[in-house]
């Protein structure tokens, strides 16, 4: 087993809590350094910290599994854990069938994660750590759920900083083209194998409900789509009409068919554009509406990038803003952890000032309950949601 010592000091963030540590805190390695190894963790003197995993082609050189010495190529170390976050699910959502069951660092297993949906599973394998333990895993999940299908969306980019390549793959059972779940009411069909992410925003279910009460009867605009889930919920609550607007025109097919399955396809449509085109089109046109919702895929994948994401995110809150009637809102998200609450806060009031708007802010929103938050781990806080009204 390889045995990492830290240099002196560099123990400090894992006594708190958090599960990384980076290459550049290493002092000394003994044994040989395969990606996704399992490791001792021990500070400069030689005191045990840990056991995890070691990659020595990422910066995140070391993820910490258990502050105990654990067999952590056993199957039984997965199936406990899965048990300890199935049980958290149960306690918060006891009626739900489709939720994230693994949400990584939140869920003290970095590098995994896993939504439910009813019974089906799909996972995402993010490092070498958790790659290469994959039958474990799904080993573990079959004996606990016994799904009827299981599928790996190891489509994401963060795999390559990890030496992984990038695939989507059935890993047990067959997995349809797709999937029928319910949120609070509302039947929404779900791609498992094409879709975005795992197939669906599950840390969005919450901040859904915050279009309860005001659309009624009014106009609603939802940007950035998908399988529209806002503008279906904006139709449970009485929306007079709803547009939606995505590039993707797979996720447009989707937001027709979610339409025609709730009986709301008489007042949603769904078009496949440039949203930021078509915000501007709806200036110059003079397009007003009484709700929008901005929900973009994340702008900023990293620190450097944070200076022309903040550009990005207040060009379309900007231009939501210009579009709203006296007295509309607009919900608008964030799932980039780099642009931390304040910041974002900061770019909105940036936003109302360029749209010579006088804005009042309503409430905060954020990720769902089941993508856990450790005080210890910021990272694991990523998803603001915050409702504004033009006054």
């Amino acid at each position: 087993m390889l045995k990492i010592t830290l240099h002196k000091g560099e123990d400090r963030r894992v006594r708190t809590g958090h599960p990384w540590v980076f290459s550049n805190e290493i002092a000394h390695i003994s044994g040989e350094r395969k990606p996704g190894a399992v490791a001792e963790l021990l500070d400069a003197n030689g005191a045990f910290l840990g056991t995890g995993y070691y990659n020595p082609h990422s910066l995140i050189s070391f993820r910490l599994l258990s502050h105990e010495r654990a067999d952590i190529d056993s199957p039984d170390f997965f199936a406990e854990k899965l048990k300890a976050v199935l049980t958290h699910r149960q306690e918060i959502y006891p009626h739900l069938g489709t939720f994230r069951l693994v949400h990584g660092e939140g869920d003290f297993l970095p590098g995994l994660v896993v939504d439910k949906y009813g019974d089906f599973l799909s996972i995402q394998l993010l490092t070498a750590g958790m790659d290469s333990r994959r039958d474990l895993i799904v080993e573990a999940l079959t004996e606990i759920f016994q799904p009827r299908g299981i599928v790996a969306r190891n489509d994401v980019a963060v795999r390559g900083l990890e030496g992984l390549s990038e695939s989507v793959e059935v890993l047990a059972g067959e997995i349809p083209a797709q999937v029928e779940v319910e949120e609070h009411g509302i039947r929404l069909l779900v791609d498992l194998k094409g879709g975005q992410k795992t197939g669906h925003f599950l840390d969005q279910k919450e901040n859904h409900l915050l279009l309860d009460g005001i659309c009624a009867g009014k106009e609603m605009l939802d940007c950035f789509s998908y399988s529209g889930s806002w503008g279906m919920h904006a139709a449970k609550f009485g929306a007079q009409s709803i547009t939606c607007l995505d590039i993707s025109g797979r996720a447009v097919g989707l937001v027709g068919e979610n339409a025609r399955l709730n009986s709301f396809g008489n007042i949603v449509t769904a078009e496949e554009v440039d949203v930021f085109e078509r915000l501007r089109q709806f200036k110059g046109s003079g397009r007003r509406f009484d709700v929008i919702v901005m929900d973009p895929p994340a702008f900023v994948k990293n620190r450097k990038a944070l200076k022309e994401a903040e550009k990005g995110y207040t060009t379309i809150n900007r231009r939501a803003l210009e579009l709203l009637n006296p007295g509309g809102y607009l919900i608008t998200c964030s799932c980039s952890f780099h642009m931390g609450r304040e910041l974002f806060h900061d770019m909105l009031a940036k936003s109302a000032q360029l749209a010579r708007r006088d804005v009042r802010f309503i409430q905060w929103g954020r990720q769902a309950p089941d993508h856990p938050v450790l005080l210890s781990v910021p990272e694991t806080d990523y998803l603001k949601c915050a409702v504004l009204q033009v006054v």
